[in-house]
């Protein structure tokens, strides 16, 4: 085995393989790692929203990703209370639709995206540690097989998820932490319409995206206090807040069957942790996690890639140069990611209120709002722009 990089990726799911591959294509020799052995699923809501796609299709994996099956989502509904809104994000460097690929079908095609382009791939591959001189992470300690041994690089990328190793061996402090705010159960249903739709009701939120092989997942959200209640009911709570939240839901989903087993997780962190520091640098969940009722997972994790391959540039045997880079880098991604956020947290609240309502209202009054409203959602509309005259003339007038 080779024991000298330019760069380690730790991690090969949606931020560690894109990594990977963009630093490969530059000419960097990379390193990528992975725990577990592929293809395998994980939790996960699977939507690639139209930031996302742009970002596969700037990339020229957008055709493999859309060769797996994954029907394009081109209309999304929300629901809550009496009011319905019916539309689109708009489109992002020509992508109008999204995605839902299965996990399992998803990352292989982006390790493979990362190999062709010319990074060295293992998985089944523990890191055990960290390698430092000094403060600076110059390498990783790894188990594959039975064999351990150290590899060496100048920069260690910790793509490694929320419980990333590489974030808690170099004592990556949170910047910012809020408390958890829901849990979730989910399962795959078959024979139901392939719409994206999401409904909400005080204290409930449910959710239905098509993906692979006709399956749609269905899923239901509640506040985190109620996990130990729901834990080991999860199929009933989940049944139950469908037929409470959105009634012909229940009704359609009793043509079709539960193709799978019931998933679920009580454990949606939320917090900003210290994104780099001399020699390492931690990208996707591993360095920003936030509740997954926005879906946002892994469109934030492409931005992140390109944001950090942007910032890097040629600079990895440079010192000086990198360190800039990752310190822009950090700057940069908290900017990037703070406003959607806080967003997702207000939404993880699961409590529409008066205003909220009306608000929507509104929206709901008007096409061209309601498909910004969902361009916000995707994040193909900034936040910041997403308040028009338009709206405010018909929130003084409602």
């Amino acid at each position: 085995m080779n024991n000298t990089y330019d760069v380690i990726v730790v991690g090969a799911r949606v931020a560690g393989s894109p990594t990977a591959m963009l630093l490969a294509r530059i000419g960097y020799r990379v390193l990528l790692l992975e725990r577990a052995r592929f293809p395998r699923d994980t939790l996960s809501t699977l939507l690639i929203h139209q930031p996302g796609g742009a970002l596969l299709k700037r990339w020229g994996v957008l055709p493999e990703v859309v060769a797996t099956g994954c029907p394009p989502i081109d209309r999304v509904s929300y629901t809550v209370a009496d009011v319905r809104l019916e539309g689109c994000s708009w489109a992002v460097d020509g992508v109008r639709t999204a995605f839902a690929p299965r996990r399992y079908l998803l990352d292989p095609v982006l390790v493979q995206a990362a190999v062709d382009s010319g990074a060295e791939f293992r998985d089944e591959s523990t890191v055990l540690d960290l390698v430092f001189d000094g403060d600076r992470v110059t390498g990783v300690r790894v188990r594959t097989g039975g064999t351990e041994y150290t590899v060496r690089a100048p920069l260690v990328v910790g793509a490694d998820g929320m419980r990333s190793t590489v974030a808690a061996r170099v004592g990556a402090p949170f910047e910012t932490e809020e408390p958890k705010l829901t849990c979730a159960f989910y399962t795959y249903w078959s024979d139901l319409p392939q719409r994206f739709r999401l409904h909400e009701a005080p204290g409930s939120w449910v959710g239905t995206i098509p993906t692979n092989g006709g399956a749609t997942l269905v899923g239901a959200y509640f506040p985190q206090h109620r996990f130990g209640q729901l834990r080991g009911h999860g199929l009933e709570a989940l049944l139950s807040a469908v037929e409470h939240t959105a009634p012909e839901l229940r009704e359609e989903m009793v043509g079709g069957r539960m193709l799978e087993r019931l998933h679920g997780t009580g454990d949606q962190r939320n917090f900003f942790r210290r994104a780099a520091g001399p020699g390492w640098v931690l990208v996707g969940d591993a360095g920003h996690h936030k509740d997954s009722i926005t879906a946002r997972g892994i469109t934030d994790a492409f931005r992140q890639v390109q944001l950090l391959v942007d910032c890097i540039g040629d600079g990895v045997h440079e010192p000086q140069r990198l360190s800039d880079a990752l310190s822009r880098f950090a700057a940069l991604r908290h900017d990037m990611l703070v406003t959607d956020y806080r967003n997702t947290l207000a939404t993880a609240a699961l409590a529409a209120g008066k205003h909220q309502i009306e608000l929507l209202r509104a929206i709901g009054s008007s096409a061209e709002l309601t498909d910004r409203y969902f361009s916000a959602m995707s994040g193909a509309c900034p936040a910041d722009e997403f308040v028009t005259p338009e709206l405010l003339d018909l929130m003084a007038s409602s």
